[in-house]
């Protein structure tokens, strides 16, 4: 777990002078028994102001993109272009761009490290075909994303050539679970992505995703709010 230093105080009572004369056995490993038992305490004591650190907040971190493009000009709907079609391009290339962006930190992500699917203090269930909740791991979670959203992208009889009248609320459900994605990999993996220096292009494909859906009112507030802090650092009043 990061930040368990449990160790530190133990070490430190190993390489400490021996014990003076007259002092017992006993005594010295109930004063090194007291001493581990503080050190298991801290870390549980600090954990929530370590989950309140959001480092993707930090200026530094938050500014990097991989282009200066304003994404408000990109997301707008072409004249010439039916809005199903602009509505699909658009969703099938935010799949496989969240994708490959998971694809870099899903070693780390694992059902032992992620045992949730958590985002800060929020936790996600997945629904099946007959809209029972699972309860899942991260992995788990984003495995049925992904395989669900992929079956979906490659069915001719919703993309792209052909839209019913429930296509929108179709994109709005796959942009909700890619939000899901995007936020579990801020929330609980950016410290992997800043190591790979993969933070402007996470940066970068956030913005523009939140953008489009903005443009399109394809996410509900309530369920980007967890995430408004980094919105806002990223995207500011929308202009992005």
């Amino acid at each position: 777990m990061l930040g368990d230093h449990s160790g530190l105080p133990a070490d430190r009572a190993l390489l400490s002078p021996p014990p003076k004369a007259g002092l017992s056995c006993k005594t010295v490993l109930q004063a090194v028994g007291k001493v581990l038992r503080k050190s298991k305490a801290k870390p549980n004591g600090k954990k929530p102001a370590a989950e309140e650190k959001k480092v993707y907040l930090e200026p530094e971190y938050a500014k990097s993109r991989i282009t200066d493009f304003g994404f408000k000009e990109l997301v707008v709907l072409p004249r010439e272009i039916d809005l199903n079609e602009w509505l699909a391009s658009n969703t099938t290339t935010f799949f496989h761009h969240v994708n490959l962006q998971y694809s870099t930190i899903s070693e780390f992500c694992t059902g032992e490290a992620c045992q949730t699917m958590a985002v800060c203090n929020t936790q996600y269930y997945w629904y099946d075909e007959r809209g029972k909740k699972v309860k899942c791991t991260a992995p788990q979670y984003v495995d049925f994303v992904m395989s669900s959203v992929q079956k979906l992208v490659t069915d001719e009889d919703v993309f792209p050539t052909k839209y019913g009248a429930s296509f929108e609320a179709l994109v709005k459900k796959i942009c909700k679970y890619l939000f899901h994605v995007l936020a579990h990999i801020y929330s609980a993996h950016f410290k992997e992505t800043l190591a790979l220096e993969l933070h402007g292009h996470l940066n970068t494909l956030y913005a523009h995703f939140i953008l489009f859906a903005r443009e399109f009112n394809l996410l509900d507030p309530k369920e980007t709010a967890v995430m408004d802090d980094l919105t806002e650092a990223l995207c500011g009043g929308g202009g992005g």
